[in-house]
Order: C-alpha cells, then sequence, then structure tokens
C-alpha cells in the first residue's frame, strides 16, 4: 500500500513551530515581526497564485510582508533600484522575486544584485556555493522542503539510490547536492537526469527515491519505477482551460507500486512555502 507524504499536514505543524520560535525569540523580547518582502513582476497567472498562497501563509502566522507588483514592462535599471533599496531597507528581513520574470529582464543579473543575506529563496551564487560546501546559507526553500518531508517521515536516505529528473536551479540543482552530502539528511547515491537523457527506465526502475521536476505532465507512470520506491513529485502543471493541477507523475499508476508519494497538490508546494517562512524567521534572527 502506497502511503501519502503530505505536505500540508506537515506543513501546519512546522507553522506551528514557527509560531513558537517567533513568540519565544521576537515577541517575547519586544523585537519587531519578521517582514518578507515580495516582488511579483507582470500579471502571470500562476505567479500571482504563487504570490497569494505566500502571503496567506505570513498571514496565518502574523508574519508581516511587503508585496511589491510592479507592470510586466518595467525597465530593468529601475527593477534593479528596486532590489536596492530591498537591500537597504532594514525593516524586510528578506525577500524573494518571484520566477519566472520576463524575457526583457536579465535574470541572472536580477539575482546576482539580491543581497545574500536577504535571499530567503536561495537562488544567489553565494548561498548556492555555500551549500555546496556545507555551510551556513539559506537553501533553496523546495529542496529544504523535500530534505524536511522525508526527514519527519522518518525515511533515511543514507546509502539509498536518488534519481532526480529534472536539473533546474531551484529544484534539481539543489537538491541533488543536498541528497549527496555528507550530512545527516544526506548521504545518498545522486544520478540526475534530464528529459534528453537516453534509457531513463533504466535509471528509474533502480532508484529507491525519485525525485521528479521535469514540467511534463503523468511522465513518471508505475511501469518506470520498482516495487517500494519513494516518490517526490515536484511537478505542478495547469492544464489549459482548467483549473486541474497534475504533477510530473502518473499518480494512478504509480499509486500501489510505490511505497510512498507525494501528491499534487498538497505536496511539495505547502512544504516551500513554509520552509520560506522558516527561512525568513532565520534572516530576521541573523539581522538582529
Amino acid at each position: 500500500m502506497t502511503k501519502l507524504l503530505d505536505g500540508n499536514k506537515l506543513s501546519i505543524i512546522i507553522k506551528e513551530e514557527i509560531s513558537i520560535e517567533i513568540k519565544e525569540k521576537i515577541i517575547n523580547r519586544n523585537e519587531r515581526m519578521p517582514h518578507l518582502g515580495i516582488i511579483l513582476i507582470g500579471n502571470n497567472s500562476s505567479s500571482i497564485i504563487y504570490v497569494n498562497n505566500k502571503i496567506k501563509e505570513c498571514k496565518s502566522i502574523g508574519m508581516k510582508y511587503t508585496l511589491t507588483q510592479l507592470s510586466k514592462n518595467i525597465k530593468e535599471k529601475k527593477l534593479l533600484e528596486i532590489i536596492k533599496n530591498m537591500n537597504e531597507n532594514s525593516l524586510i528581513d528578506g525577500y524573494i522575486i518571484q520566477l519566472p520574470i520576463e524575457k526583457h529582464l536579465n535574470q541572472e543579473k536580477i539575482i546576482l544584485s539580491i543581497d545574500p543575506k536577504k535571499d530567503v529563496d536561495g537562488f544567489h551564487p553565494e548561498n548556492f556555493g555555500k551549500m555546496t560546501f556545507g555551510m551556513k546559507s539559506f537553501f533553496s526553500a523546495t529542496a529544504l522542503g523535500i530534505i524536511t518531508l522525508l526527514e519527519r517521515n522518518k525515511i533515511d536516505v543514507c546509502g539509498k539510490h536518488t534519481v532526480i529528473i529534472g536539473r533546474s536551479k531551484i529544484v534539481g540543482l539543489p537538491i541533488s547536492i543536498l541528497m549527496s552530502s555528507k550530512s545527516y539528511y544526506g548521504n545518498s547515491t545522486v544520478t540526475m537526469i534530464n528529459s534528453y537523457s537516453k534509457n531513463i527506465e533504466f535509471y528509474t526502475k533502480n532508484a529507491d527515491i525519485i525525485i521528479i521536476a521535469i514540467g511534463i505532465p503523468c511522465f513518471l507512470t508505475g511501469k518506470m519505477i520498482k516495487k517500494g520506491a519513494i516518490v517526490i513529485d515536484v511537478g505542478i502543471n495547469k492544464l489549459h482551460n482548467s483549473k486541474k493541477i497534475l504533477g510530473d507523475v502518473d499518480f494512478k499508476s504509480v499509486n500501489g507500486v510505490a511505497s510512498y508519494i507525494s501528491p499534487v497538490p498538497g505536496g511539495i508546494g505547502p512544504m516551500t512555502r513554509v520552509m520560506l517562512l522558516k527561512n525568513t524567521l532565520q534572516a530576521a534572527l541573523n539581522n538582529r
């Protein structure tokens, strides 16, 4: 029987833990509440949904937030000025720039302009590099959410063969580093594949853990995995002219074959958002 890795349920528990920590380390010391900044560019419907969900999470624990919504035609120079103001604003502990951004903007240049100490999404190369070397830094919220979901469900990844499908800088690359790192949540043997890899089933059928973030609805099927595999679905695919959301895993065929699976929605999504809150709290404590 396949067990669900319920991100909704676990995120509620972690939010309660964050609330307790805020009370003990912030409120009881008469410090100001942690403050998350959010920069949203354009009117991409998915980005708006993601941002609104993040705002709801802030409200649920009383965390302050500031939403800066900008035109999709904003000039890069103006955006860099806004980012500079975020960096210098002592009342904002950490902030995010909702991705993807418009094509006329240089994403690499934008990310490099973020103050690493306020980079609660963990995208800045300084934080990424520190993570690679096992140094204290802000981890990618999604990668941290995956690690936490496995850890809290008492799934030992040490010595397991983990296959990661997808190599994005947001999910694939950071989770490959964390899963293979010499740490209590790592020591897994990692194989990373992508949509160009040949004979993908060879890798997936030999995997103890599969983490997929490839952006193709229902890509991974039950015939592609071995009995008892652990499947983490990071995909979020909206069907055209429909409100239905599908993951990168064909849930029906994998259900009953895998030992654990994270559902979509309700798996990694809520875990990513709660890790963003956790990173923002840590930024606030660092700034004090």
